[in-house]
């Protein structure tokens, strides 16, 4: 570039500067009706041949800029989608945790963990999801959500009681039973044998469930389903009193109750699941000397069954690994 280009194109650029700046104090004494000619804004934009968007877009720019005169000269434009939108890495993580159910709040947490000052915010998250038609839950996001949160150990536990033959303990003449409870995402169990099914004598089976499982695994239940039985209280609202002991522990350690469908056994399959393992690899066949052996046997027997058997429906997995792979998880993050 020779010096004459050179300082024709540096008047060029003094000469714009200083038109701007002559519109900006005309623009400024026309809001504060001191201008000697022009009295309204409509007649300046005709007046100087810019549209309203385009003059106010360089007067703010040069204002919130600090009066840098090189903010009126035209700015290098180029796609939007390199300076407005966000890494497409991260929009596809905010569609992957929408498709999960997560709202726009419970994304930016997530995300901002691996992405940090790069996360957009609770508003822009919540444009991706405008953008890609994700901002309105489906049922099938419901479904998702509400799979991943039963994924979570202690998030919904199955209880339900269950009878053992006649003169399983030669020492004691009458019917015996079990109360059982078993982490539905774990598959973690605990069951009690009790020697009736009031509903005081399955309160304390179930109090010693929940405290074996706590002590043992570290398992604290926020959900608890159990079927229609009246050992476990009736399904009422929540604000009217109830006397019924299961009930009553369940409010007392902050644990929601949850009934299972009428006639529909298949509900808390889980149990029904496990009563048939307890009956093949622990009942059938067996007869104890003394009710006491009988109890020592069956916390055995459970810890055989949480800590050294492979489970079908956890993909041969033992219950315990999938109790220490969620620490492992959470101390990961």
């Amino acid at each position: 570039m020779s010096r004459i280009t050179k300082s024709f194109d540096e008047t060029v650029i003094r000469n714009e500067i200083r038109r701007i700046k002559g519109y900006i104090e005309d623009y400024d004494l026309i809001k504060a009706k001191k201008h000697p000619s022009i009295n309204n804004i409509s007649s300046f934009y005709a007046v100087i041949g810019m549209c309203r968007q385009n003059f106010l877009k360089v007067y703010h720019r040069y204002r919130n800029g600090g009066y840098d005169e090189s903010l009126l000269l035209p700015q290098k434009r180029g796609p939007k989608y390199k300076t407005r939108r966000v890494d497409l890495v991260i929009e596809l993580a905010v569609t992957e945790e929408r498709k999960k159910g997560c709202n726009r709040y419970e994304i930016f947490e997530i995300l901002n963990k691996r992405f940090s000052d790069l996360t957009p915010s609770p508003s822009g998250i919540y444009n991706i999801f405008r953008r890609y038609g994700l901002n309105k839950l489906s049922v099938k996001m419901k479904e998702e959500k509400k799979r991943i949160i039963r994924e979570k150990i202690g998030s919904l536990g199955h209880t339900d009681c269950h009878d053992l033959p006649l003169g399983i303990a030669e020492d004691y003449p009458k019917k015996l039973h079990l109360v059982g409870l078993i982490d539905t995402c774990s598959r973690i169990a605990w069951c009690e044998v009790i020697k009736d099914k009031k509903s005081i004598t399955v309160m304390f089976g179930l109090m010693r469930c929940f405290t074996a499982l706590q002590v043992r695994y570290g398992i604290e239940f926020e959900e608890l389903l159990n079927d229609n039985g009246p050992e476990f209280g009736l399904k009422k609202n929540k604000d009217v009193e109830t006397d019924n002991p299961v009930q009553l522990l369940l409010q007392e350690i902050g644990v929601k109750q949850r009934f299972t469908r009428p006639y529909r056994p298949q509900t808390n399959g889980k149990m029904e699941r496990f009563w048939r393992t307890i009956h093949e690899d622990f009942i059938e066949g067996t007869i104890f000397d003394t009710f006491e052996e009988l109890q020592k046997e069956l916390i055995q027997y459970m810890i055989y069954y949480n800590e050294h058997r492979p489970h079908q429906g956890i993909n041969g997995k033992k219950p315990i690994d999938i109790v220490k792979q969620q620490i492992d998880n959470e101390k990961g993050q």
